[in-house]
C-alpha cells in the first residue's frame, strides 16, 4: 500500500491541532472537533481502519496531554480515567456516521452532524448513569427519573457538542472541497 505523504502529513497535523485545541483552557466543555473528525474520516478515508483511527488518535493524544498536565500539577483534569475505553469505542463508532455520506452535499453532512453528537449524548450519558460507580452520573438514582436527570446534567455538553460538530464539519468538509476542487482543476488544465 502506497501512502501519500501529503495526506499523511495533513492527518498528523489535524490530529495534533485537534488534540491541542481539546486541552485549551477556557474552551466550553463539549466544544471540540473530535466528533466532526470521526464523521469526516468515515466519509473521506477509503481504508476504514484509518478512518476509525483518526478520532481515536486525536482523543488519545489530548488525553495523554491532559494526563501530563495533571501529574505535573498544571491541570486539574486527569487524562486517563475509568470507563475511558468505552468512550474511545463510542468515538470510533461515530465514524460510521461518515460512511453514510455518499454525496458530499450540505444536507448529508448536516444530518450526520446532528446524528453523531446526538447518538454520543444518548449512549454516553446512559453509560454514565448505568455505571456502578457511586460518583458516576452525579449519584443519580437507577430509575427512569434518575436517567432523565443524568441527561439533563449532560445537556450543556450536548449543545456545545452540536455547535462544535457543525462548525468543525464545515471547516473539514469545506477545506477538503476547496483542496480537491483546486487539485482537479489543475489536472484538467
Amino acid at each position: 500500500m502506497k501512502i501519500n505523504r501529503q495526506l499523511l502529513f495533513s492527518f498528523i497535523l489535524l490530529i495534533v491541532i485537534a488534540s491541542l485545541y481539546r486541552i485549551m483552557p477556557g474552551r466550553p466543555y463539549g466544544f471540540a472537533p473530535q466528533i466532526a473528525m470521526a464523521i469526516f474520516g468515515g466519509a473521506i478515508i477509503k481504508d476504514k481502519r484509518f478512518a476509525f483511527l483518526l478520532p481515536i488518535l486525536a482523543m488519545f493524544v489530548s488525553d495523554a496531554l491532559y494526563q501530563l498536565l495533571y501529574i505535573n500539577g498544571v491541570g486539574n483534569i486527569p487524562g486517563f480515567y475509568d470507563g475511558q475505553v468505552l468512550n474511545y469505542i463510542l468515538f470510533a463508532g461515530l465514524t460510521v456516521f461518515g460512511f453514510f455520506i455518499k454525496n458530499f452535499n450540505i444536507k448529508s453532512i448536516a444530518i450526520a452532524s446532528v446524528a453523531a453528537p446526538s447518538a454520543y449524548f444518548l449512549v454516553s450519558n446512559f453509560l454514565v448513569w448505568a455505571s456502578s460507580s457511586p460518583l458516576a452520573g452525579l449519584g443519580r438514582p437507577k430509575t427512569f427519573a434518575g436517567l432523565m436527570m443524568c441527561y439533563a446534567d449532560g445537556l450543556p455538553f450536548y449543545l456545545w457538542s452540536l455547535a462544535a460538530t457543525f462548525i468543525f464539519s464545515a471547516i473539514f468538509f469545506g477545506s477538503y472541497y476547496v483542496v480537491t476542487k483546486e487539485a482537479n482543476e489543475r489536472v484538467f488544465m
